[in-house]
C-alpha cells in the first residue's frame, strides 16, 4: 500500500513536468535503439555537451522567471570566448576571469539601461545587442577561429576530477548555489514577485527596476563564464559558435517550465529542460541523423513539450 501510494506522488510530480516524462521516455526507449546510450563514456559526453548551455541557462532563468529574456546570450559567449584566447599573452587566466567578467559586466548594464530605464522590450533590444556583439567578435577575430591557448588553460575545460571534467563540477556548483539563492533568498521570491505582477510586487515594495537590472547582470555574467570556459574546452573562439545558442537556452528554460511571461519555474527546471534538449541532441547523434532532419526534430519536440505544458496549465485553470 505504502509504495502504491510513493508511486502515485511520483507519478503525479512527473505529471507536472512535461519535459521530466520526456526524458524520462528517451531513457526508456534508447537502449533499444543504440546499445551505447546508457555507457559511461555517453553520459560523461552528454554532460559535457550540456554544462555550457547549464551554465548559462542557470543565469538567464532569473531574467525569464521576472518576465523578460535575454537573446544576447550567444554572443556574449562568443566574445568572451575570443577574448579569453587573445588576452592569454598578455595576462595571467585569474587576470583574464576577471576581465572576462567585467566585459560581461558591461554587456548586461548596457541592456538593463536600455530595457530597465528606457522602457525597451527586452526581446528587441537584446536581439539587437545580439548583432552587435557578433559585429565586435568578428572585428576582434577578423572573422577567423582563434587558438593558442596556454596548456594551463586547456587542462581546465578538459580536466577531471573524479571522472567529471572540471567544468561540469563548475556547473553543478552554479546549480546548487542559484537554486539557493532562488528559493532561499528575498532576491529570488521578488523574481517570482516581479515575473508574476510587476505593479503588486512595486507596491509591496520592491524596487522593481533594481531587481531586473541585477537579473541582466546575472544573465550576461553567467553567459561570459560560459564563453571562457567553451573555449578553454575546444582550445579555439570564434564568432560563429553562438549562433543558436541564444534561442536554444531560451527556448530549454521555457521547455522545462518557466514560461517567458515570468512568475513561476526556476531552477531546477532549467536544469530538466537543458538536459532534455541535450538527451535528444545526443540520441540523434548516436543515431547519425542527417543535421537537417536534426534542426526539424529538436524544432518539433520544443513545440510539443511547451504546448503539452500550456494545455496542462489551462485545464488546471478551467478546473479552478
Amino acid at each position: 500500500m505504502e509504495k502504491t501510494q510513493k508511486a502515485t506522488q511520483l507519478w503525479k510530480v512527473l505529471k507536472k513536468q512535461k519535459a521530466a516524462l520526456a526524458i524520462l521516455a528517451f531513457f526508456i526507449i534508447m537502449p533499444f535503439f543504440s546499445p551505447y546510450f546508457l555507457t559511461g563514456t555517453n553520459m560523461s559526453a552528454l554532460m559535457l555537451q550540456v554544462t555550457i548551455l547549464l551554465i548559462m541557462a542557470f543565469g538567464v532563468t532569473f531574467c525569464i522567471v521576472s518576465g523578460e529574456c535575454d537573446l544576447s546570450l550567444g554572443t556574449n559567449m562568443c566574445l568572451a570566448g575570443i577574448l579569453s584566447i587573445q588576452l592569454q599573452q598578455y595576462l595571467p587566466l585569474p587576470a583574464i576571469l576577471l576581465v572576462v567578467l567585467l566585459v560581461g559586466l558591461s554587456v548586461g548594464a548596457i541592456n538593463a539601461f536600455i530595457i530597465v530605464d528606457q522602457g525597451a522590450n527586452s526581446f528587441i533590444c537584446t536581439l539587437g545587442m545580439m548583432m552587435v556583439l557578433r559585429g565586435v567578435s568578428l572585428v576582434a577575430s577578423n572573422g577567423k577561429p582563434v587558438s593558442g591557448a596556454s596548456e594551463a588553460y586547456v587542462h581546465f575545460g578538459n580536466g577531471k576530477f573524479l571522472g567529471i571534467n572540471f567544468i561540469t563540477w563548475l556547473a553543478i556548483a552554479m546549480f546548487f548555489v542559484c537554486w539557493w539563492v532562488m528559493t532561499h533568498t528575498q532576491f529570488g521570491r521578488n523574481c517570482f514577485a516581479v515575473g508574476g505582477d510587476k505593479g503588486v510586487a512595486s507596491y509591496s515594495g520592491i524596487n522593481v527596476k533594481r531587481h531586473k537590472r541585477m537579473t541582466f547582470l546575472i544573465s550576461a555574467m553567467c553567459a561570459a563564464l560560459a564563453g571562457f570556459c567553451f573555449s578553454a574546452e575546444l582550445n579555439s573562439g570564434s564568432a560563429t559558435y553562438g549562433e543558436n545558442t541564444a534561442l536554444l537556452v531560451n527556448c530549454g528554460v521555457v521547455v522545462g517550465g518557466t514560461p517567458f511571461n515570468g512568475g513561476y519555474g526556476g531552477i531546477v527546471q532549467s536544469l530538466i529542460g537543458i538536459f532534455l534538449l541535450g538527451v535528444l541532441e545526443n540520441a540523434m547523434s548516436l543515431k547519425n541523423v542527417s543535421s537537417y532532419y536534426q534542426q526539424l526534430i529538436r524544432g518539433i519536440v520544443i513545440v510539443f513539450v511547451i504546448a503539452m505544458d500550456c494545455y496542462a496549465r489551462k485545464k488546471k485553470r478551467e478546473d479552478v
